[in-house]
Order: C-alpha cells, then structure tokens, then sequence
C-alpha cells in the first residue's frame, strides 16, 4: 500500500482528500501545513506528497524547495486555487512534479497520483543508493562524493547484482549466467577478473564490500552491515 502524504490547511478538504485516497487503496498521512508535513515524514516513510500552495507556517512551495534542497526526490503533486502562470512557474521551479487547480476533480487526482508514481517507480529501478554511494543504471555510472566512476556495461551489471541484494551468496556459474551472454566463452575465471578490477576502482569506498565467500562465491556487503560482522 502507498503510503500519500496530504498537505492541506483547510480541514475539510484536508478529510475528503484522504477519504478519497483511502477507499482508492492508499494510505493518507494528513498534515495542516508544511512544518506538521516535514514533521509526518519523520516518522513515516511516504511514497508522494500532495500539497497545497496556501498553508500558514511553511507554505507548498517552501515545503517542496525544502525538500529538493535536501536531495528528497518525493513526487509532488501542488494543489492551490491560484491560476496565474507566474504561480505554476514558482511551483514547478521549486521542484514540483505536477500541479492541478482547484476545485480538484477526484478522478483526475488519482489519475495523476498513478502516473507520478508509475514514473517514480521506474526511476527509482534505474538508480540504487548505498550509504552516499549511488549507482546510476541508465548511464552506468557510480556517484560518490569524491567524484563520479564510468563503468563498463559488465562491471556496472556485476556491481549493482551484488549490492542490489546484500549479504546474499552468488556463485561465480550464477554471476555468468546472470550478466554474461549464455553463448559467450566466459569461465570463473572472467569473473575473478571483473570483481578484482572492481576492488581496485572502490578501494577507499567505506560504503560498501565486496566479499569473496572461499570455494563459494561473492556477496556486496553494504557498510551496516560490513559493520555488524567486526
């Protein structure tokens, strides 16, 4: 169930917005403003923010600059009754992902709650965040603060495979068949190769491991739990 987060400072659109949400299969998580908003997102974890520009404290705009600001890439959905397109051009500057005018039609929310986290979902596949390491599948690339490392296809595929599902034992016959071609001539060996090429681009990387398991294989340790087993 995803879990939608409702910014709203008039009470009663606050309540019909989240009964809608609710007998639609989603979890609403109300908030009167965006303080009370930031604060609900510390305790739960929400998949998209529906938020309305006109709030006391901290308004829809504030909130979502806040939000980006802090590297969050929560979907936004901005509700207001404003309509100028000096109004829609802060918005989107801010970082929201849609915007709709009051009267909002409820059919239509839903609508576009879907198609933002259809697109969230897909985005969120092509990238995978270990500590403050991030690896970019679309550009087969790896972020970290002391910079950004291009890999090749194979080292890119082998690396997200490991840390995709930490802690869990892959052979190297598993690791061929599942990132190299079936008809390639490729042995463990290949492997050995490509996991110590690996180790030597991430050496000073604190975020993760990745472990030889002697006469079994490989597994990525991200650094919870690379801590645990000291």
């Amino acid at each position: 169930m995803f879990r939608i987060l409702v910014a709203e400072d008039d009470e009663s659109t606050r309540l019909l917005m989240c009964e809608v949400l609710r007998q639609a299969g989603y979890e609403p998580c109300p908030a009167k403003d965006g303080v009370e908003a930031l604060e609900v997102m510390e305790h739960y974890q929400c998949d998209l923010a529906v938020v309305d520009i006109t709030m006391p404290r901290m308004d829809g705009i504030a909130f979502t600059q806040t939000l980006r600001e802090g590297n969050c890439d929560l979907p936004v959905l901005m509700v207001t009754a404003r309509v100028t397109q000096e109004d829609k051009r802060r918005g989107f500057r801010a970082g929201t992902d849609d915007y709709m005018v009051k009267p909002v039609d409820e059919e239509e929310m839903l609508w576009r709650i879907e198609a933002l986290l259809r697109r969230y979902r897909s985005t969120a596949e092509r990238r995978l965040t270990v500590g403050d390491t991030v690896l970019d599948r679309s550009a087969l690339q790896v972020i970290t603060p002391r910079g950004t490392e291009q890999l090749t296809a194979k080292e890119f595929m082998l690396l997200f495979k490991l840390l995709s599902y930490p802690r869990t034992l892959f052979t190297k016959r598993q690791l061929i068949d599942d990132i190299w071609d079936l008809d390639s001539e490729v042995d463990e060996h290949t492997v050995e190769v490509y996991i110590s090429r690996l180790r030597d681009r991430f050496r000073e990387n604190g975020d993760f491991e990745l472990r030889t398991i002697r006469g079994f294989g490989y597994m990525g340790l991200p650094r919870e739990e690379k801590n645990e087993q000291k």
